[in-house]
């Protein structure tokens, strides 16, 4: 499985008002397009690498496999993988994952799945989390450090978001990074559901951007009890993690956060 690449450019650098060229390093973004036993699902741009995750976890946050199971996850194309470049990959469920409408455009890796599916529609096809443990704020406010220093590729390049799991005394699980934040979050889901994990609603999401709807919807497909962002949370993302019973932090920082559904348990009992 291939990591994120990164290519070197040259730039023309000002030190207070001093220019300077210099070579810096960048991150790679492309196109993935994602297949479900070889329909097309949508082409999404981000960061290659951990491609069978993203591909996986899209498509759980969407809600397309159904109750199918996911038999094999490949590169494909209409020669070998090398020459598509790796940017094309199929789920493959033996075709017993519905027929999916194939999305119009490519989703970019800023916006997610603006506006696909409705909080009513999302209801109706997911329960409520039934939430295992309570977190301790102390727990949520050491997140932010210990998810930067296992950034690999943010600290080379300063141009990814991150997406980690961990447990209810704080452990870092899985991080992964990518220039989508949508798609980091995907990479996450999609290698819990390949690594067959079962305790989403005993782990927390924690996310380097806001908490916008979609990232509501991915954490309640996903089953995981907490989301907490870096950033903001809009009004509809309130609505929705209220509605899946999920406890949503925004404004994340060590010391202060705000908590916009659900309750955290206080460092001190």
């Amino acid at each position: 499985m291939r990591r994120g690449r990164t290519e070197r450019v040259l730039v023309e650098r000002y030190d207070e008002g001093v220019p300077s060229r210099l070579p810096d390093e960048v991150i790679v973004e492309e196109p993935l397009e994602i297949r479900l036993d070889g329909h097309l699902v949508a082409t999404t741009m981000r960061t290659p690498g951990n491609d069978y995750e993203l591909a996986v976890g899209f498509c759980i946050s969407d809600g397309l496999l159904g109750r199918a199971s996911v038999l094999t996850v490949r590169y494909c194309g209409q020669g070998p993988a090398a020459e598509s470049e790796y940017n094309v990959v199929t789920v493959e469920t033996g075709g017993l994952a519905p027929i999916p409408e194939p999305r119009i455009g490519t989703v970019s890796s800023s916006c997610g799945l603006c506006g696909t599916s409705a909080l009513t529609e999302i209801a109706t096809r997911i329960a409520p989390i039934n939430v295992d443990v309570t977190f301790q704020s102390s727990i949520v406010g050491q997140l932010v450090q210990s998810v930067s220093e296992k950034q690999e590729m943010y600290g080379r390049t300063g141009g990814l978001h991150a997406a980690a799991v961990f447990d209810v005394n704080g452990e870092i699980e899985l991080v992964r990074e990518d220039i989508g934040r949508h798609n980091a979050v995907d990479k996450v889901v999609g290698r819990r559901f390949l690594d067959g994990s079962t305790n989403s609603n005993e782990r927390g999401l924690f996310v380097t951007s806001r908490a916008s709807f979609e990232m509501v919807q991915k954490a309640w497909a996903a089953g995981f009890g907490i989301l907490v962002a870096a950033s903001a949370p809009s009004s509809l993302a309130i609505e929705a993690a209220r509605t899946a019973g999920i406890t949503l932090v925004g404004f994340a920082r060590e010391h202060s956060m705000n908590v916009y559904s659900g309750e955290l348990r206080d460092t001190i009992e």
